[in-house]
């Protein structure tokens, strides 16, 4: 007997044991007060059972709840394969492994003629159906990590600052100075525009999975799907797709990969300190 039906049985029970008492109950006004209360706790019983044949994915997290967090599963959601090329999942006894494939189209409708966007979309008909398993075909707005390019940038601010410092130490400074603080300033202008708005990308992807006994059959069988739908695309597209690997999978996965939290927060120390100023 499953969860959800030994919770019906029981709501229904107590439901039935608080009907019997109240009936047996010797009329007084007193007591007909008391028999209210019952018939009315045992009502609301028998709505408990009947609603959990439909909200029983409600209802469980509430009666299992011992503080104010609510721990739905502590297993991880995901976790890498060891070739670091598919994320792996369980469920019951089958594992499930899953392949990002980058599509580098480099295509816009913007600049299409007619005769082209008939063409793409013979060409996007053709890619649905490359798989008779289930696929996943994505395109979505990134927005680009500019960490390590503001942090060049900022490195050669500093150069730059050193090198003026130095000129500054000298007795004949010349034309040199200007030339040195007309670089600085061309940087700092660069810098500035680069963490003043934000810039995006748009990627497209496919996804495909595969399900395994084993863990490695899951990943085995994912990446052959995969190999498969990539000499495809690459024939339909004359593109080259690539499997996504390692860490970059995540913008893929995790929510907060799709805005990298330096340039976020690059964005919100200007906006503070422009509200300063």
């Amino acid at each position: 007997m499953n969860l959800k039906t030994l919770l019906f049985f029981v709501f229904i029970g107590i439901s039935l044991m608080l009907a019997f008492a109240a009936i047996s109950i010797p009329k007084s006004p007193v007591l007909d007060i008391i028999k209210l209360l019952l018939l009315m706790i045992a009502m609301l019983f028998d709505v408990l059972a009947f609603a959990s044949r439909f909200y029983m994915y409600l209802m469980i997290p509430m009666l299992e709840q011992k503080t104010n967090n609510v721990v739905l599963s502590n297993a991880d959601p995901y976790w890498f394969s060891t070739s670091m090329d598919s994320i792996i999942t369980k469920q019951g006894d089958n594992f499930i492994a899953t392949v990002y494939i980058s599509v580098p189209l480099y295509k816009s409708a913007t600049e299409m003629s007619d005769e082209d966007k008939i063409n793409f979309s013979m060409q996007v008909s053709r890619l649905v159906g490359l798989s008779k398993d289930p696929t996943r075909y994505t395109t979505e707005m990134f927005v680009m990590n500019k960490d390590s390019y503001i942090q060049t940038l900022r490195d050669k601010i500093s150069e730059v600052e050193t090198r003026e410092s130095e000129i500054m130490q000298k007795t004949d400074k010349g034309i040199e100075i200007e030339r040195v603080r007309g670089e600085l300033s061309m940087w700092r202008n660069i810098l500035d525009k680069s963490t003043s708005m934000q810039s995006f990308e748009l990627g497209s992807y496919v996804t495909v999975s595969a399900s395994g006994i084993k863990e490695f059959e899951a990943v085995s069988m994912a990446q052959q799907r995969a190999r498969e739908m990539i000499s495809g695309i690459g024939a339909i597209f004359g593109v080259s797709p690539i499997i996504v690997t390692g860490q970059d999978i995540l913008k893929y996965v995790e929510p907060e990969y799709l805005i990298p939290f330096s340039t976020v927060s690059e964005q919100l120390s200007r906006k503070i300190e422009e509200s300063v100023i």
